[in-house]
């Protein structure tokens, strides 16, 4: 009984590891953007140091205060699945970036990358447009079903893109699929406050972008494989 018991104790703690690998995610060519104890592999976008209000706290990656500046990954990726989870303050706001560049050009990472929004629905002034909530395709597709949980909860994100092939999912559901680089993106760009800004959605490769928005926001379990 004791030995099944340490068997028991060892699966638990398995499932339950978080910012780790599995085998089968090795394999699968996976790899972790956060190790759950530093800010190794982000910086601020156009920097080579990231500012202190970014921290790693209780395996979480934290935006502890405002001025902390948006941070981008080490690597560029052009096709690939991006998972993570999130949790925000209340009536907080934040958002996760892909294709990002960075340019003289450029003075922000929203100049470039299409956002997933990460949103408080419930009372972020944002929640009055419906592609402004959690999940949406920010400012340019709402979100198909409310899957988004409340603030202080964390939520499960599943970016897939791949080609030109786009799917957001969250907390295991599909709720934002479109097709990028075709005619009705440029549509959707030129009815979005997007419309004047020449680099935004142009890009085929860049970096994953997570926002300080001058809310508290914590992710864990950072991971991506390249398709």
């Amino acid at each position: 009984m004791k030995k099944i018991t340490i068997i028991l104790c060892a699966l638990q703690i398995s499932l339950f590891a978080q910012n780790v690998l599995s085998q089968k995610e090795i394999k699968q060519g996976w790899k972790l953007l956060f190790d759950g104890k530093t800010t190794n592999g982000w910086r601020n976008f156009k920097s080579k140091t990231i500012n202190p209000q970014w921290k790693a706290e209780d395996g979480c990656l934290v935006l502890t205060d405002k001025n902390g500046g948006d941070i981008v990954s080490e690597n560029q990726y052009e096709s690939f699945e991006l998972n993570l989870e999130w949790k925000i303050s209340d009536c907080g706001n934040s958002g996760i970036f892909y294709h990002v560049v960075e340019d003289t050009t450029f003075g922000a990472v929203y100049s470039t990358g299409p956002e997933m929004q990460i949103l408080d629905d419930t009372c972020h002034p944002d929640n009055k447009w419906k592609n402004h909530r959690a999940g949406s395709l920010y400012d340019m597709i709402a979100p198909s079903k409310v899957t988004v949980k409340k603030a202080g909860e964390w939520n499960k994100v599943k970016l897939i893109v791949k080609g030109n092939q786009v799917k957001h999912f969250l907390n295991d559901v599909m709720i934002v699929q479109y097709t990028l680089f075709d005619k009705k993106w440029d549509e959707m760009i030129s009815n979005s406050k997007f419309k004047d800004w020449k680099g935004f959605g142009k890009y085929k490769k860049g970096y994953i972008a997570l926002q300080d928005h001058g809310d508290k926001v914590f992710f864990k379990n950072i991971k991506i494989r390249v398709l």
